[in-house]
């Protein structure tokens, strides 16, 4: 029956679906602000998700004693009374029903009547709690985040509002037939084949609450999801090593663009220096013919083997060859490969 009432004020009041209903009245005082929910999916038939109450707020999963500055207001809501007629035939009649054990020998419907009176909203100061944890961190040797984590279909939430009563309430139904005026009773001499059922719950019952989901890094830092858009859950250490591999690929195609911009640049500096060459008349650039100056050599007759030329070899295609000059020397080596045509004669004139 409490049941019944709390699904029907949260479907009437609304807020964009973000309310819950408090499932049971034994277990309405565990929906306070900043205590610890775990969301499960029921099954993939089942769109809506179940929310089961746990003995511990969130400062209970934090690392250090240090109490959460977060603050609560609240203010009045409204005043709701309802009274509705539901059909036996239907899934929230026969809820009803099964829940309240109710005669229904006869009737074809019941009537429900919640008088909860002035309701009020009690909701955490977002903006300083996500101030605050910041700086805090999750306890993974506590009970609750190391059962979490064995789950994957479960979410740790925070209740960051809830909806109470504000005095004693009552909810009855009455079994009847539809149209007929409905009437309760609330003695037992009065009701004599049980066709009435009441409860009166206490003021300061939490009828309604929302929550925010938990999406906790393998660090022990900790967001507080304040959309519907973002979801929570545990970072799994292959997504970690997933990110990881993905700022390594960046870093390496980042690299291998900048070497291939220098090939590149280094690759029209030589067409440059070849175009130079070709320009310009033999007998003005091939410095090899001139008295006095280097010579050129077959390599492999001194028992140096083939390899890229200094000039044209070092670029993105590896243009080897056979010749070079042994009065010259670069890094150390007493000879270098040049080509015959046009690096010998380019590399002297540069060296003049």
């Amino acid at each position: 029956m409490f049941a019944a009432a709390t699904k029907s004020f949260v479907k009437q009041v609304g807020d964009g679906g973000r309310l819950v209903p408090v499932p049971s009245l034994s277990e309405a005082d565990k929906y306070q602000p900043l205590s610890l929910v775990v969301k499960k999916k029921r099954c993939f038939l089942f769109p809506r998700y179940k929310f089961t109450s746990t003995p511990f707020t969130l400062k209970d999963i934090l690392l250090g004693d240090r109490e959460i500055s977060a603050g609560v207001s609240s203010y009045q809501l409204l005043n709701y009374e309802d009274e509705s007629d539901v059909s036996l035939y239907g899934r929230r009649g026969n809820h009803i029903v099964n829940d309240v054990g109710i005669n229904v020998t006869g009737s074809d419907s019941v009537a429900v009547k919640a008088s909860f009176g002035v309701v009020t909203k009690h909701e955490v100061e977002v903006s300083t709690l996500l101030k605050e944890i910041t700086t805090r961190k999750i306890n993974f040797d506590h009970s609750l985040i190391r059962q979490s984590r064995r789950s994957r279909k479960a979410v740790l939430c925070v209740v960051m509002e809830s909806i109470r009563t504000t005095r004693q309430c009552s909810l009855s139904v009455h079994a009847g037939i539809r149209g007929e005026s409905m009437r309760f009773h609330f003695m037992d001499e009065q009701n004599p084949r049980g066709r009435d059922k009441a409860i009166v719950f206490p003021a300061h019952t939490t009828i309604a609450f929302s929550v925010f989901e938990l999406f906790i890094y393998l660090d022990g830092a900790f967001d507080l999801c304040v959309t519907s858009v973002s979801k929570g859950g545990f970072e799994m250490e292959e997504t970690a090593t997933f990110a990881l591999l993905y700022r390594l690929r960046n870093i390496l195609f980042e690299r291998n663009r900048r070497v291939m911009d220098a090939i590149s640049r280094s690759q029209l500096y030589l067409d440059d220096l070849f175009s130079d060459y070709y320009d310009k008349s033999l007998s003005m650039s091939d410095i090899s013919l001139k008295e006095g100056t280097h010579i050129r050599v077959n390599l492999l007759n001194h028992s140096i083997p083939k390899g890229p030329c200094i000039l044209c070899g070092m670029g993105s295609f590896k243009r080897e060859t056979v010749y070079g000059c042994f009065q010259c020397s670069v890094d150390g080596q007493k000879y270098v490969r040049l080509h015959a045509v046009p690096c010998f004669d380019v590399w002297h004139k540069r060296m003049k």
